[in-house]
């Protein structure tokens, strides 16, 4: 993996069926002939008793139930705020700035579809780990001053000034991204509310960073680096601690070199 390149790696979820029983009918009682007279007993032809007639019922008629009355038609979802360029850095900054510390799960892609995620430790001010999860092999360490990339695969490291990275606006202790980067544009998208930054002093030239924001909570979710050879990567963010403060051994160079 190329090192100049790195930077843009590491910054850049039965039916139930009802029988009905079936009716039975009673059947008809048979008729008792009458008892015979002792007198002499006079031949009668035999009365047939008539068939009781059977009454037939007209199934009650099934009301038509009268139409409802149409309620208030439901208010479509609210579009999102119109945001403009000042509201827009401003909630950015202000997320940046809400805590020191930081400690998310993050998945990255790179321009070739490689995947690899792991755990972002941050605090400032310039205090950064990035934690790959394996099969990666990277470690990415740095305590303020200096940034140490390290291949346990390769067993190479390198170290860096923080200020030839992409990073050092999201580790300073106050964050101005009008002060900090050159703000390019800003937009509210259905994806998110994107920051397009440019920076020409890292190091191999110029990176391009855009931020992508959640537009309810405005916490950063998302962001997409080309570096200076043009490639790019996409970094994500899930469950997002800004509460707890990281171990300060995550960020002791001596310890990642003599990992």
């Amino acid at each position: 993996m190329k090192h100049a390149s790195f930077f843009a790696l590491a910054l850049s979820l039965s039916l139930l069926c009802a029988r009905a029983a079936a009716a039975q009918q009673p059947a008809a009682p048979a008729a008792q002939p009458k008892a015979a007279a002792k007198a002499k007993p006079e031949i009668k032809k035999p009365v047939t008793a008539a068939k009781p007639e059977l009454a037939t019922t007209k199934p009650a008629a099934t009301p038509t139930p009268a139409p409802e009355k149409a309620g208030p038609a439901e208010a479509p979802p609210l579009a999102p705020a119109k945001l403009d360029r000042a509201e827009i850095l401003k909630r950015a900054n202000a997320f940046f700035n809400a805590s020191p510390v930081m400690i998310a799960d993050f998945v990255q892609i790179g321009g070739d579809g490689a995947k690899a995620e792991g755990k972002l430790y941050l605090q400032r001010a310039g205090r950064m780990r990035f934690e790959y999860a394996a099969p990666a092999t990277l470690e990415v360490v740095s305590d303020g001053a200096q940034v140490l990339i390290r291949d346990r695969k390769l067993k190479t490291q390198t170290l860096y000034f923080i200020d030839q990275t992409p990073l050092k606006f999201f580790m300073k202790e106050k964050t101005d991204l009008e002060i900090d980067v050159k703000v390019e544009s800003t937009a509210v998208e259905d994806s998110g509310v994107h920051v397009l930054l440019e920076d020409k002093t890292t190091f191999g030239g110029t990176s391009k960073i855009q931020l992508v924001f959640d537009q309810n909570s405005f916490k950063l979710k998302q962001w997409h680096v080309t570096d200076p050879q043009g490639n790019e990567t996409q970094v994500s963010l899930y469950n997002i601690d800004q509460k707890t403060t990281p171990d300060p051994k995550l960020f002791n160079l001596d310890a990642a070199k003599n990992d």
